[in-house]
């Protein structure tokens, strides 16, 4: 039994991190402490002032454990772990799990290549970006490649020299084709140093050439390739336009702005890269209500940068973070040299960080709207149907339908839905044992039984779908079915309601068949759009099972019936075997010489086919 105050006692005056637990034994908060001792202690205070979040959290604890660490620096890194592993609900969670891609300069090659690269790596290659997009990074391998004529083959150069024909791209005077020996070592590697200074931001050296080039075939009446050239300045100083500049002294720095609305807030950074902004990303944060800016802006520093490779020199930011020596030391040790946090207050600088927070408050404001829409298509409609039916909230319906051809192999579907939305976790099927031949209404009842009964077993798991009961149960049918479902309840002494959705001779919805009446339901509204979901869902979850069961048995062979072969003596038989007949024709002997197969085996083969003649 854990003793609280006994518990408390025991803490060490020593930095480290904290784990709270609740009844069911799930970690609902990760945190860190200088003096753990103090830290946690705060928490059971009394006196103590909290948020209403905090103190929904600290009515849930039921345990807390601990783990001590040699630094504030340890425990930091510990938490950003913990939490990014167990994602607690009361921590102020990134919902966002985004990686960048990056252009990689392959420099340890003897003629190196652009490539496309998921991760940065410390492999004594040149990294660009991060970009924002695949796309972005292709269309600037295609954009230098053409300028500086580099190869883009996969050929291990110069050890396949004049193995086979240079490509396509040698033909069309994209490529010098080293492969062929048409280029020296020296001279490639100068068209790639100039390359890396393209994609460093060195564009004015590149648009002067190429101006010349196409005034000189313009002057010589190749009008074909002076287009090319003007089409190739085009598209480099597109690239440049995209490169906002925002300051000369070419550093890379992130801009971290955050706009807020109740328990969710948006960050928006924008990644600037030799004094250009090379993309920007927006980022979710939840459970936020009740916490400062400088905690919710520190949490998300500490998941954003855990999970990227690249850390810049500089990060720009509104205001001061919360622990925010601590969390410099770890990112300085991270990117192998120092980082700083800048807080501009006025100028160019703020100005820049005024724009981010605008992004970031636009994408909250369309979000917000976003969420409205599905509020009322979910929860609205949710409530529509409650009002309609007269009930007290309800949360969780539960739908079910039975599907068969005749009475053959007949199936039941169970379908959840909470606040309005589907829950397919919790979706069951059922292979209806007891009843055979066309009974709709006893194939339900057997198959409502198994649910119920199940939901009364002891030892349930907690993520069993039956363990939790529904405050409804929506009908595929109409009174006979109900009826079904009340006897089954009433026989188990449950108290749930059932309501039938009704269909029109279409085969629409057109309506709610609840305590003996039909009510009519609005058909524009969302609490019947809702309804028809959830018909729809169920029927087409019957029916897919019942497909699934009939496929399986279409495929079963008759060598299943003969005592003694299973699947692998079975496999054997028909590779061995060019068909059945034969099979039905050989004897014991060529029966016997099959893999896997023995004496006993080969004359049930031949017995099983002679009572069968």
């Amino acid at each position: 039994m854990f003793n609280l105050e006994e518990e408390l006692k025991k803490l060490p005056a020593r930095p480290g991190v904290y784990l709270m637990h609740d009844a069911k034994d799930e970690i609902i908060y990760v945190g860190k402490a200088i003096s753990l001792k103090n830290r946690v202690r705060q928490y059971f205070q009394k006196s103590r002032r909290v948020t209403p979040k905090i103190q929904r959290m600290i009515d849930r604890i039921a345990w807390f454990e601990y783990i001590v660490t040699d630094s504030e620096l340890e425990a930091l890194v510990l938490e950003s772990n913990l939490i990014k592993e167990h994602s607690p609900r009361y921590n102020t969670m990134l919902k966002d799990g985004k990686s960048y891609p990056y252009l990689k300069a392959n420099i340890q090659e003897a003629y190196p290549r652009l490539l496309f690269a998921r991760q940065m790596k410390r492999d004594g290659n040149k990294y660009f970006g991060p970009f924002t997009s695949g796309k972005a990074i292709r269309d600037t391998i295609e954009l230098v490649n053409k300028i500086y004529h580099l190869r883009n083959c996969h050929r291990v150069l110069p050890r396949d020299t004049g193995k086979e024909r240079p490509c396509l791209y040698h033909q069309i005077g994209q490529c010098p084709a080293p492969c062929q020996g048409y280029i020296s070592q020296e001279a490639y590697g100068e068209n790639f140093t100039k390359a890396l200074k393209f994609l460093q931001g060195d564009t004015k050296g590149v648009l002067k050439e190429l101006e010349e080039k196409m005034l000189e075939a313009s002057a010589a009446m190749n009008f074909e390739e002076a287009a090319m050239y003007r089409d190739l300045m085009n598209s480099v100083q597109a690239v440049t336009q995209k490169q906002k500049i925002t300051s000369d002294d070419q550093q890379d720095r992130d801009l971290v702005a955050m706009a807020r609305g109740g328990d969710e807030a948006v960050v928006q950074v924008f990644f600037i890269r030799g004094g250009k902004i090379i993309g920007r990303e927006h980022y979710y944060l939840t459970g936020v209500e009740g916490e400062p800016d400088a905690s919710v802006l520190s949490a998300f520093i500490k998941q954003m940068y855990a999970g990227t490779p690249y850390i810049p020199k500089e990060i720009w930011l509104e205001e001061e973070v919360e622990d925010g020596e601590s969390i410099l030391e770890w990112l300085s040790e991270k990117r192998g040299r120092r980082v700083y946090f800048r807080t501009p207050k006025r100028g160019q600088k703020e100005k820049l960080l005024e724009l981010a927070k605008r992004n970031a408050f636009m994408v909250l404001t369309k979000d917000a709207e976003k969420l409205k829409e599905q509020r009322a298509k979910t929860i609205g409609a949710m409530e529509e149907i409650r009002e309609l039916l007269q009930m007290p909230p309800i949360r969780r319906v539960e739908s079910y339908d039975i599907s068969n051809i005749n009475g053959f192999e007949t199936v039941g579907s169970m379908v959840v839905f909470e606040d309005g939305k589907p829950k397919k976790n919790d979706y069951r099927k059922f292979r209806i044992r007891e009843v055979s031949g066309p009974d709709d209404y006893g194939a339900m009842e057997e198959m409502l039984t198994r649910r119920f009964e199940h939901s009364r077993r002891e030892g349930l798991e907690e993520n069993d779908a039956f363990r939790i009961l529904p405050d409804i149960l929506f009908m595929d049918g109409g009174k006979g079915q109900i009826h079904v479902a009340q006897q089954v309840l009433a026989r188990l002494d449950m108290h749930i309601p059932v309501c039938g959705m009704v269909k029109d001779d279409h085969h629409r919805t057109r309506g709610l068949y609840f305590n003996d009446e039909e009510i009519p339901i609005d058909t524009h509204g969302q609490a019947f759009r809702l309804i028809t979901r959830i018909q729809d869902e169920t029927h087409r979850f019957a029916i897919e099972y019942h497909k699934q069961i009939r496929s399986k048995n279409q495929v079963h062979s008759i060598l299943d019936d003969i005592p003694g072969i299973g699947p692998a003596r079975r496999k054997a038989l028909m590779r061995q075997f060019q068909s059945l007949e034969d099979i039905k024709k050989a004897d014991l002997s060529a029966l016997r010489a099959v893999p896997g197969m023995n004496e006993k085996a080969a004359r049930s083969v031949i017995e099983f086919f002679e009572k069968r003649k």
